[in-house]
């Protein structure tokens, strides 16, 4: 592949489009396990006080490192499309 001219309007749309694309399930596996963090502690302290606090919590960091390994993947994806 060839380096996106990051001038052109048309190229750098393209682009951005494409650079939506790089892991995208990641991402929204992330979203989605921080949701469901987020939903398990209000569960937990509204009707749920006996489960324990480790498991929103746990949603929460896997959400957290999803989102971090979308977040390393694209950068680096775009850093090789730069230098080609």
């Amino acid at each position: 592949m060839t380096k996106p001219d990051l001038n052109d309007p048309a190229q750098r749309a393209a682009y951005r489009r494409e650079l939506q694309g790089v892991a995208k399930p990641l991402r929204y596996t992330g979203v989605a396990f921080a949701l469901l963090g987020a939903v398990l502690a209000i569960v937990r302290s509204k009707w749920a006080p006996q489960m324990p606090s480790a498991i929103p919590m746990a949603a929460l960091a896997l959400g957290v490192l999803n989102m971090l390994a979308a977040i390393a993947l694209r950068t680096r994806y775009h850093q090789q499309r730069m230098r080609d």
